[in-house]
């Protein structure tokens, strides 16, 4: 792996999480392939399969929000092959239904080179339970 692979992957984990606290859907779609080969699994749901389905997730949880900021900690990715992962934390600030909430969320996020652009085919995020 080379120190640009690495940089360019930790750029698109940051676009993934730009997208996702600007609560901006066509930001979200510009991060993800639009094969139907994507997954995602956020905290408390089922596996969702499909760009459709994935992007219908993402249009619910921001439609459910009224703020979310991101402080990414301890974000580590491994690049080999035309595929890259990146595991970090999820610090997260949310406003719902006027209530503020803190969490921490465990996420594994999996990109692919397409056309030169890593683009994300999967994320896992699992809650950390007292986070």
């Amino acid at each position: 792996m080379s120190d640009a692979d690495e940089a360019a992957v930790l750029a698109a984990n940051k676009a993934f999480y730009d997208a996702f606290s600007t609560l901006d859907i066509r930001r979200m779609e510009e991060v993800w392939s639009r094969e139907d080969v994507v997954t995602c699994v956020h905290p408390g749901w089922p596996a969702l399969d499909g760009w459709a389905r994935v992007m219908d997730s993402w249009e619910r949880i921001f439609d459910g929000a009224a703020m979310m900021t991101f402080t990414i900690t301890g974000a580590e990715a491994t690049v080999g092959g035309g595929i890259a992962w990146v595991t970090c934390t999820e610090n997260l600030t949310s406003v719902a239904g006027g209530r503020v909430m803190d969490a921490q969320v465990e996420a594994t996020n999996v990109f692919c080179s397409r056309g030169g652009q890593w683009l994300l085919v999967h994320h896992h995020g699992s809650p950390v339970l007292g986070g």
